[in-house]
Formats: structure tokens, C-alpha cells, sequence
């Protein structure tokens, strides 16, 4: 009988403990939850405050009489006006006239050279006093003057090359035309003068073209939207765009093993770049001699790609020219095949528009190599799954706002150095 009342009191005591014991389970979860999201919220002005600075499109930066950086952030190590915590020398110089008469100045910055994958190539930098009360203090505010100057760069250059460039075909049509006119009795003249008119206004109409989308580039017209594009589908592509003057030309087009690597871009642009060059490789090549294409992964964040040709090569002194608008290496090479001077200026706008970087390696009588840096596009990574009540299902605790914060402004900034 004892042995069945304890039985029965041993039940009755379970009964009444696991509920209490779930609840308090419940209760600590639910603790831990509300202690990490509690972490994670911005409870101060400074929090606050330093988030509105990481996050600005405003580079802003600021200095002691030191020259030592005492506060900056992502997007002033984007514009160069900061480096491995070290100011920009030509921003140091205007900070110390500010340090000594507490005048704002304002300063123009140009990058003789551009990183793979920034965009960012003329800055203008406002240098003040953090404060009139404290002169301790210099503030350097950033902004991006890049497409302004592009923009600007475009309406004056335009209208320049239009008058220059079309004088001579136009000349060279209307002579034509007048000889048509003066030879109208004898077929042969006619056939004769009328193909080289009918040429000469394919190729201005050609030049027009190009000048067209030239300026577009320049600034004209803004910038497509980027998405993500296959680099082997432009390579592809540019094939298909010139097998046909290969095959006139008798010359093999090959290329390498495809990457399967993405960039972010404008696919038909990014095909046209590809395009050009490899017709400027079939262009300046002996008959029979192959031209080939191939891609490589520099690191994890640049792919290249590169058009190598066997021709006639470029001189060390015409190099630094060929991505100038309307310069030929080999004029009368030019003239024979329609060129209009224009392809490798595409190309290098096209290039830079993409945060890229275009470079060529040529030896006279050896050939070309034209290689494009690209930026790799790297997708965001997929969310975490999300439970019913709308948080990560077992989220570790990621620690207060403020070392968060300080970890990504610490990836940014060695990213942009």
C-alpha cells in the first residue's frame, strides 16, 4: 500500500515539476533573445554619430596639428584622401594654411592613376575648422566630382572632333561627287568614283557612329544599370561579332578555357570593348596568322582579359598614344581598312566606366597584347533562414553594435586602401 501512495505522490510531483521547468526554459530562451537584440540596438548619440559618418557618401576625415588622422571613414579612403591612416600629402598642405588663419579652402583632386574597381577619379576636397572655439581641429570633407568632370569633358570635346575629323571625308566626297558629275559620259569613270563615293560616306557614316557612342561614354548620356555578366559570353560574343573578317582573312581566332566569372557591367558595351579590339588584332595582322583571347583570375577580386595579336607591333612612343581619339599606328593600314581612329577610345571609356583598367604590352615587328582589369563581381551571400517569430533559428550572439560597426568601417577602409 505504502509502496502505491508513493508511486502516485512521485507522479503528482512530476506532473506539477516539467511545467515549471518548460516555462522557466522558455522564460531563459526568451531572455537571451531579448539580452542580444537589446546589444545590437543604438542607445547612444555617439552610435548614432558614427553610423551616419561610416555610412555617408561624403568622405570625411579629420586631423591635428599633427598631421595625425583622428577620425575618417570608408568613403574618404575611396576619394584618397586618407591612406593606411596617413593624409593626403597635397590635403596636409591646404590643412596647414587652415590651421594657421582658420580660412576654409577648397582644393581640386585628380588620380593620376585608378585602382581596379574604383570608380572615383576627381575629388574636390572643403578643408575647414572643426570648430572656431578649438583650433586643434581640421575637417576635410570629400565629394565625388567624377562625373561632373566627365560629363563636362564630353560637351567640349564633341563638338571639337565632329568639325576636325569629318572636314576630310566630306572634302574628299564632295571632289568625288564633282568628278562623278564631270564624267558622266564614261561608265568606267563612274562605276569608279561612285564606288570610292559610296565607300567614303559608309565610312564617315561609320565615324559618326562611333563619335556618337564615343560621347556617350564621355558623359553624354548616364550610365546604364549594371547586373551581373558571364565573361565567357562576352568573349563569345566578340567572336561571333568578327569571325566573319577573320575567315575573310584567312586568321584562326582562339581562346582559353572559360572561368565562369561574373563581373558587374553593361554586357553589350563590355562585348563592344572585347569586339574592337580583337578587329584592331585582325586589322594589324599578316594573313594566316592567329589571333587569340584569353581571361585569368589575377586574384579574387580582378580578371583579365587579354587580345594578342602577332602583327606589326606598336613603338614605346606611339604606345602612350593609342588610346587617344582618332591616333593611328599605321595611317595608310587605316585608310585601306575603314578604321576611323576610334575603336581603342571606345574601348578605354567603355573600360573605365566599368571601374577597370586597360594596359598594352607591344614590341614593333613581334605584336600586341591589350589586357582589360575587370572588377570580379562577388554575390552577396543568401540570409540566414527565418523562423516563424522572424529571428535566425540558432543566431550566436554577434556581440554590442558598436564593435559590429567597428569591424565592417575596418573591412571598408582596408578594402579601399
Amino acid at each position: 500500500m505504502s509502496a502505491v501512495l508513493a508511486f502516485l505522490l512521485g507522479v503528482a510531483v512530476t506532473g506539477v515539476a516539467f511545467p515549471a521547468l518548460n516555462w522557466a526554459r522558455k522564460r531563459i530562451v526568451r531572455h537571451r533573445s531579448s539580452a542580444t537584440l537589446e546589444d545590437n540596438q543604438v542607445t547612444t548619440v555617439g552610435q548614432v554619430l558614427h553610423l551616419a559618418i561610416q555610412g555617408s557618401p561624403t568622405g570625411v576625415t579629420v586631423v591635428d596639428r599633427g598631421g595625425e588622422v583622428i577620425l575618417s571613414n570608408a568613403r574618404a579612403h575611396e576619394m584618397a584622401l586618407v591612406h593606411d591612416r596617413t593624409l593626403n600629402e597635397q590635403v596636409w598642405q591646404v590643412a596647414g594654411e587652415v590651421f594657421a588663419d582658420k580660412e576654409s579652402r577648397t582644393l581640386d583632386l585628380s588620380m593620376p592613376y585608378r585602382r581596379t574597381g574604383n570608380r572615383v577619379f576627381s575629388v574636390r576636397a572643403l578643408v575647414k575648422p572643426l570648430t572656431l572655439v578649438d583650433d586643434r581641429f581640421v575637417i576635410i570633407y570629400g565629394t565625388d566630382e567624377s562625373e561632373n568632370v566627365r560629363m563636362e569633358s564630353a560637351r567640349r570635346d564633341f563638338v571639337a572632333n565632329v568639325s576636325h575629323e569629318l572636314k576630310t571625308p566630306v572634302g574628299g566626297m564632295a571632289l568625288l561627287a564633282e568628278a562623278l558629275l564631270e564624267e558622266v559620259d564614261d561608265p568606267e569613270h563612274v562605276m569608279y568614283f561612285g564606288q570610292r563615293l559610296h565607300k567614303e560616306a559608309h565610312r564617315m557614316a561609320g565615324m559618326i557612329n562611333e563619335l556618337i557612342s564615343l560621347s556617350k561614354l564621355q558623359g553624354a548620356e548616364p550610365l546604364p544599370e549594371m547586373e551581373p555578366v558571364s565573361v565567357d559570353d562576352i568573349i563569345d560574343e566578340a567572336f561571333t561579332r568578327n569571325q566573319v573578317a577573320a575567315d575573310n582573312a584567312d586568321i584562326t581566332l582562339t581562346k582559353g578555357a572559360d572561368s565562369g566569372v561574373f563581373v558587374m557591367g553593361d554586357k553589350s558595351l563590355l562585348v563592344t570593348a572585347v569586339s574592337n579590339l580583337i578587329s584592331n588584332a585582325i586589322n594589324y595582322s599578316p594573313q594566316s596568322v592567329p589571333v587569340s583571347v584569353s581571361q585569368k583570375v589575377a586574384n579574387a577580386d580582378v580578371v583579365l582579359i587579354r587580345v594578342t595579336d602577332r602583327g606589326i607591333g606598336i613603338s614605346p612612343e606611339d604606345q602612350k598614344r593609342v588610346f587617344e581619339r582618332f591616333f593611328r599606328v599605321d595611317k595608310a593600314r587605316s585608310r585601306s581598312t575603314g578604321g576611323t581612329g576610334l575603336g581603342l577610345a571606345i574601348v578605354k571609356h567603355v573600360v573605365a566606366n566599368h571601374g577597370g583598367n586597360i594596359k598594352v604590352w607591344s614590341r614593333p615587328g613581334t605584336g600586341s597584347t591589350f589586357t582589360i582589369e575587370l572588377p570580379i563581381h562577388h554575390p552577396d551571400p543568401a540570409p540566414a533562414a527565418m523562423t516563424a517569430t522572424g529571428q535566425d533559428d540558432e543566431a550566436p550572439s554577434t556581440g554590442t553594435l558598436r564593435q559590429a560597426v567597428s569591424r565592417v568601417a575596418t573591412r571598408r577602409k582596408d578594402k579601399a586602401s
